[in-house]
C-alpha cells in the first residue's frame, strides 16, 4: 500500500520559511520532498505503511519545533 501525506507550515515572514527549508532539508533527503512557496514550507511524504508515515510526521514536527525555538532566540 502506498500512503501519501502533505504537511504545510505557514509562517508570518518569508525568511522563516526559507530558514526552515535550509535547516530541515538535509535531514529529510530521501524521506520527504520539501520545498518553499512564499511564506510556506511544504512537505510531501510517501510511505509503504501508516506506521512509517506517522513516525516520519512525528520526527518532522519535532524538528520543526526545534527550528521555531531557535528562530525565536534570534529576536
Amino acid at each position: 500500500m502506498n500512503i501519501k501525506a502533505r504537511i504545510t507550515f505557514k509562517y508570518s515572514e518569508e525568511e522563516e520559511a526559507k530558514l526552515t527549508l535550509k535547516s530541515l532539508q538535509p535531514d529529510n533527503l530521501g524521506f520527504i520532498d520539501s520545498y518553499r512557496i512564499n511564506y510556506c514550507y511544504i512537505c510531501n511524504l510517501n510511505g509503504d505503511s501508516l506506521r512509517t508515515i506517522l513516525a516520519t510526521i512525528d520526527d518532522l514536527l519535532f524538528s520543526e519545533i526545534i527550528v521555531e525555538k531557535i528562530m525565536a532566540l534570534r529576536e
